[in-house]
């Protein structure tokens, strides 16, 4: 089964007027869905713009992975376990909160901020907080707590890559354009694929795509 949301469909959020502008995939916070509240472990898929010298304060977290994925600029991260970073494009970025963690993330450059956070359920909620970035990744990213990999895709125009054979799978178009089967889709667009089989994305200009696999067979 395939479930296809388009960029416009996303639900709005964040606080434009201090620089927050917030694309939300499912359900979170005032923007109640039930019916769009998770998808395999996935429990937010948010794309994010900061202007400069924009953020969010500290705040809190338990019991979710969180993983974000620097599009453009630089992501200033602070938080509760001694963690203070700098996070750039094409960087990964993991906070496992655990029983609890406060952070605060911010835009402290002079250009603007885009970046992709999903939020993930982990199968043990219970622990200690870790962090982690990644530099420069270029591949998979596996997330054992959760029980996901992140694929991330760079494809030229005309190359091609199979489609996990997971339980489910879950595909978000950073830039350019792909085609998935008989869809074609652009940037901001994602697919939900459960029990997909024999599928690849093809890339219809160069492309940049992330790709969870989660409830590997």
């Amino acid at each position: 089964m395939t479930r296809i949301q388009r960029a416009a469909e996303r639900y709005p959020g964040g606080d434009p007027a201090a620089g927050v502008e917030t694309r939300h995939a499912l359900s979170f916070g005032p923007h109640y869905d039930p019916d769009n509240l998770r998808f395999g472990a996935l429990l937010a898929c948010n794309e994010e713009r900061l202007a400069p010298g924009a953020g969010f304060d500290e705040h809190p977290h338990s019991h979710t992975e969180i993983v974000t994925w620097v599009v453009e600029g630089e992501l200033t991260h602070h938080d509760t376990a001694g963690h203070t970073t700098v996070v750039r494009a094409g960087d990964l970025q993991r906070l496992s909160a655990a029983d609890g963690v406060r952070h605060v993330e911010r835009n402290d450059a002079d250009v603007p901020l885009v970046f992709v956070q999903m939020w993930l359920a982990p199968l043990s909620p219970a622990g200690e907080p870790s962090y982690e970035v990644v530099r420069g990744l270029d591949g998979a990213y596996a997330l054992p707590a959760a029980g996901a990999v992140l694929h991330v895709h760079r494809l030229g125009a005309g190359a091609t890559t199979p489609v996990p054979e997971a339980g489910d799978v879950y595909v978000h178009v950073v830039r350019g354009t792909v085609r998935l089967g008989h869809e074609d889709l652009a940037p901001g667009d994602a697919a939900r694929l459960t029990d997909a089989r024999g599928l690849g994305l093809a890339a219809t200009e160069e492309a940049e795509v992330l790709l969870w696999e989660m409830g590997a067979r």
